[in-house]
């Protein structure tokens, strides 16, 4: 019996000590907390600086042929549902006779607002805009002008795709 209480004995001492000695070889501690912040994210881009329309032809006894282009937008956006709106908007006015046409692609959860006249003036283009990341979204271009708009000398007009609350 005796035995047994030494040998229980022993074992209770090294649990201890094996218990303690962590602690006695661990030395100092020292903690570091992590503050944390994710802001609003909205970034627009367009994947190129310029795109060219040019009229060119007719059928005889008919208006001039619409001239067609393609581009495309990348959009990333952390809002929360159905938080923000894409405008597009000319730096000034076309010139009489003349429009200007655009249809955005919407990324996903998004409501495109089908084909636009562009103006200077700002003008949905896509709506209900949720938490987004995605690239490529096509844009197609439509400029139309009849013959009362005569010769129209080449021209440059810049577009600003604007992301905003809804």
């Amino acid at each position: 019996m005796m035995k047994k209480k030494m040998m229980f004995s022993l074992l209770a001492l090294t649990a201890s000590f094996f218990g303690v000695l962590p602690v006695l070889l661990a030395g100092s501690v020292a903690t570091q907390s992590a503050s944390y912040e994710i802001q609003a994210i909205n970034e627009v881009s367009l994947s190129a600086a310029s795109i060219t329309l040019t009229i060119s032809e007719a059928t005889a006894g008919s208006e001039p042929t619409d001239a067609t282009g393609s581009s495309s937008y990348d959009i990333t956006t952390n809002c929360a549902t159905d938080g923000k709106i894409l405008t597009a908007k000319l730096d000034s006015a076309m010139p009489s006779n003349t429009e200007l046409k655009a249809t955005f692609a919407a990324p996903t959860g998004g409501v495109s607002a089908g084909e636009v006249i562009l103006t200077a003036s700002a003008q949905n283009v896509v709506t209900a805009i949720d938490a987004v990341a995605e690239s490529d979204l096509s844009i197609a271009y439509t400029l139309t002008g009849t013959v009362a708009a005569g010769i129209v000398a080449a021209d440059t007009k810049t577009l600003t795709l604007t992301l905003t609350d809804s």
